[in-house]
């Protein structure tokens, strides 16, 4: 490399140096010898020995010091030289090196996949890669695929694992759940973003997608799915360890209370709280009541489908002296890991009814789901009571039937119940009476039928509660009222 010098030039046209003394024709003249030679103290150097121009070096001559300090500066000097990416040859090539397994490779090089499976497609391109040149092999320090982490290689275990975990359940509808630690996706991230094509697809999903395949080829006829799983599979790719999730069965029913004296749901015992083993006042069931619809209904569930346990959600409920008529009460019972999932609805329908011995009975089972316990839950069906109270009074029936339609329309006020405030919140609710019929008058005791909205307390539509509900037959009639019994007649929610 050359260096553009200035050049020792006699600069044209000069004919006078500044400050001295010039003849005629310009030449330039000696000073006088009485003042001091003033070329002894210019640096310009006209008439001294230094030569202005000694630093100068010619064109034509070459700076091998320069250029030798050229030739030293490399790329490495500035920083590291960047990374091929695929689908490059240089990219792929880099990718073999670092260690990149088959399964990564066919999913990073970005190359078309055309449906085939990863490995084939890796496989593929470490063959093309290596025909290129034959050389290319990992790196020597390399311990494991760093994409993956050598995942991929464990699928038949992985798949093993899964099995064993989901061996003797009933199911065809799976979902997969796959746990990676924190670092490991973020080191995948950046290697993905230095070192694979753009639009490769993530490990996660790949993974995924691989472990269904080596499921779905042992256990054929399952189904995988992003909703509504029967099991759901969790894998941690830290440990290798697998978890099955069997999602609860719910099924549908209504039920009739035929007796009084069931609760709607298992009551723990007051005394001992329903800890094992009981205690002698529930003797050693552990329950205040040695039966309820859910015990009734959802015991013989459990043991015909394998369950661990199960709730019971009901459409509102009844008091435990109240029964349930007619078509009876909407519930759905749910029946959490179980191990049997298809039933025969009429088989269990008639095995309830025959343990229940009279005291409940359904008359149909299908299937359910979650959001249906929701709307079961949230569903303000009006009802239809038949209650029947004795009274002190002294009217004819005549005017006991006109004073009782008289409530038929009207909108109750209903402050809380002396006896549930002790759950419930203190305060006065408006219920709308939507009919009131068959009436019937046997001498002190009074019967009749009566429709209103969700959440009326019907006991206290008869005896006031102290005048904590009004209008009320006891202050119609001018009397006071006793609930003998209540009955459910109908829910009409359907």
């Amino acid at each position: 490399m050359k260096r553009n010098l200035i050049t020792k030039t006699p600069v044209a046209g000069l004919s006078k140096v500044v400050g001295c003394p010039t003849s005629s024709t310009g030449d330039i003249m000696a000073p006088d010898s009485d003042e001091d030679d003033w070329t002894k103290y210019a640096d310009t150097g006209y008439e001294s020995n230094y030569d202005p121009w000694a630093d100068l070096v010619s064109t034509n001559e070459e700076v091998d010091d320069f250029e030798e300090d050229i030739d030293e500066f490399v790329d490495d000097d500035i920083g590291p030289r960047e990374i091929p990416r695929c689908p490059t040859p240089d990219g792929i090539e880099h990718a073999i090196k670092i260690g990149t397994c088959d399964y990564c490779l066919g999913r990073v090089s970005g190359v078309r996949i055309g449906g085939d499976p990863l490995e084939e497609v890796g496989a593929r391109v470490r063959k093309e890669a290596s025909e290129r040149d034959s050389d290319i092999k990992p790196n020597d320090d390399v311990d494991c695929c760093p994409f993956c982490e050598d995942l991929f290689m464990e699928l038949d275990l992985i798949a093993e694992r899964i099995i064993s975990a989901v061996e003797g359940v009933e199911f065809q509808k799976v979902q997969i759940g796959i746990h990676f630690a924190k670092d490991h996706v973020a080191a995948e991230e950046v290697l993905r973003t230095t070192v694979a094509a753009t639009g490769s697809r993530p490990l996660k999903a790949s993974l995924s997608d691989a472990v269904q395949n080596a499921v779905s080829k042992r256990l054929p006829g399952i189904s995988w799915v992003k909703e509504g799983p029967e099991v759901m599979i969790l894998f941690d790719t830290l440990t290798l360890g697998v978890n099955a999730d069997i999602r609860a069965l719910f099924l549908y029913g209504r039920y009739r209370k035929l007796e009084r004296g069931i609760p709607q749901t298992r009551w723990p015992c007051r005394a001992c709280r329903g800890r094992d083993g009981g205690c002698e006042s529930c003797k050693g069931t552990g329950q205040q009541y040695p039966d309820s619809v859910q015990s009734l209904v959802c015991e013989p569930l459990v043991s015909a489908l394998g369950a661990s346990s199960d709730s019971f959600h009901g459409m509102g409920r009844e008091d435990i002296d109240v029964r349930c008529l007619g078509s009876g009460r909407p519930f759905v019972a749910e029946l959490k890991s179980p191990v049997r999932r298809n039933p025969d609805f009429d088989d269990l329908v008639k095995q309830i009814n025959e343990l229940a011995e009279g005291k409940i009975e359904i008359d149909r089972l299908r299937f359910s789901n979650k959001p249906e316990v929701a709307r079961i839950k949230e569903t303000k069906a009006e009802k239809s009571y038949t209650i029947r109270f004795s009274s002190d009074h002294d009217l004819s029936s005549e005017e006991i039937e006109k004073r009782i339609n008289n409530l038929s329309g009207q909108t109750l006020e209903q402050q809380t119940p002396q006896r549930v405030a002790h759950r419930r919140a203190d305060k006065v609710r408006k219920r709308k009476v939507i009919e009131i019929e068959e009436i019937i008058v046997d001498g002190k005791e009074i019967q009749f039928d009566v429709r209103c909205e969700s959440g009326t307390y019907v006991k206290e539509l008869v005896h006031s509660d102290e005048g904590r509900t009004t209008p009320s037959v006891a202050g119609l009639l001018e009397a006071d009222c006793e609930v003998l019994w209540l009955d459910v007649k109908d829910i009409h929610a359907d």
